[in-house]
């Protein structure tokens, strides 16, 4: 089965990219899953394989010789890769990200020509990074606060300085600490009276005087992303570590919403994954295992249409997200985005909890992939900017109340 369903929309370039990431994921990928899940190590052969293929420069402009992928081409290569391996997925939306934020993103956002001219000069350094010497960038979001969810101020701060600034903060849950080349860091100009509008994103270089890595990582889920704590500590960058002129985050965020939901194709995949296992269990058609179909009880047929049915729900979100990514999007197309990422993260769960009931005690072994696909998709739903919690509650508030709308105080 195609990770886009039918194929007859797709572009010639949509066509090929995706084969190539179903080619890579099946050959390479997905031998390599357990042992990194397993071990809870980073999957730099995976990486070696994707540089190879050209994958980390997929959404680099064409310009700066890149492939110059838009968003929905993204989306369906990120959901086939994880289809294969979940947590690599997932940390490679982590890199795409940094590119597709300073390049098809920014490109739709509002700056001064001098703005423009300085971003231009800044993300040719770094696309050049990417294509030509193949570096990996990530993108450390979290910090254990309310800065992460859109609420606060970020509270990772750089103060400026002649020809550059200096940063000192803590992200937690930073995906591909120590395997990454650069860091790209959100963070608040360190000014009085500083607001969410005083963002800014830097490229930090890992090997920067002041970068560290500390903790252990050991999780339920997505065990490859090795997402550990990374602290800086007066880390001084230049000003062409600019992902992103100042204050140009928040923009990008409250104008392109669609760039939160690049952590979901992912899950898509995996939700894949769990039908297409179940499917080969039923069939006896697993790898290594001996040839006892289960196809023919009423109850594993009727377990296998449910899955299905939720599957082609969840992928026909997933794609009407994808077509509706744009600057300024409607308040219609936010709300079908908030519905898509929830229903992708909290479906792609409960497909692998019942194709666990479906297949039995057999699927539970380590020595199959379901039980991680099942430890890997419960993280979906935890993963901030956008938890399940909060795309409800954007959700439920937008739906009863218009832009500007306040309740009347209630009189005791």
């Amino acid at each position: 089965m195609h990770i886009a369903g039918s194929t007859a929309s797709l572009t010639p370039q949509q066509r090929e990219l995706i084969e190539l990431a179903a080619t890579l994921g099946r050959d390479k990928l997905a031998p390599r899953a357990a042992r990194y899940d397993c071990e809870a190590t980073f999957p730099f052969e995976n990486y070696e394989d994707m540089r190879q293929a050209g994958l980390l420069k997929i959404c680099v402009p064409k310009a700066y010789g890149g492939l110059g992928a838009d968003f929905a081409t993204y989306v369906m290569v990120a959901a086939e890769l994880g289809r294969h391996c979940g947590a690599t997925a997932l940390s490679y939306n982590m890199h795409v990200s940094s590119t597709m934020w300073s390049g098809f993103i920014a490109d739709t956002l509002d700056m001064t020509t001098e703005q423009r001219a300085s971003h231009e000069a800044n993300r040719r350094v770094h696309y050049r990074n990417i294509v030509e010497d193949g570096k990996v960038y990530s993108q450390p979001f979290s910090e254990g606060g309310a800065a992460a969810a859109g609420k606060a101020p970020w509270g990772t701060l750089a103060v400026k300085v002649d020809g550059g600034y200096v940063v000192t903060g803590k992200k937690i849950f930073a995906s591909l600490a120590g395997a990454a080349d650069f860091y790209g860091v959100l963070c608040t100009v360190d000014k009085p009276g500083a607001t969410q509008r005083d963002s800014l994103y830097l490229a930090v270089p890992a090997e920067a005087e002041g970068v560290s890595v500390v903790g252990d990582w050991d999780p339920l889920g997505m065990r490859g992303t090795v997402s550990r704590t990374l602290l800086l500590k007066d880390v001084f960058v230049p000003d062409s570590a600019r992902l992103m002129p100042e204050g140009l985050y928040f923009q990008a965020a409250l104008r392109y919403p669609h760039m939160f939901a690049t952590l979901s194709p992912t899950y898509m995949g995996i939700a894949q994954a769990a039908y297409d296992f179940t499917v080969q269990y039923l069939r006896a058609e697993v790898p290594g295992m001996p040839p006892v179909k289960r196809r023919m009880y009423p109850t594993k047929q009727i377990a296998v249409a449910d899955m299905r049915i939720k599957l082609e729900q969840t992928r026909a979100l997933f794609l009407q997200n994808a077509r509706d990514a744009q600057v300024d999007p409607d308040k219609d197309a936010r709300m079908r985005l908030y519905a898509a990422h929830y229903s992708i993260m909290e479906n792609a769960n409960a497909l692998a909890a019942l194709a666990i009931r479906t297949c039995g005690g057999q699927s539970m072994l380590k020595s199959l992939p379901l039980e991680r696909l099942y430890r890997d998709s419960r993280c979906g739903s935890l993963m901030l900017p956008w938890t399940a919690e909060l795309c409800v509650d954007r959700l439920g508030r937008e739906c009863l109340y218009e832009s500007g709308e306040r309740d009347e105080a209630i009189e005791p």
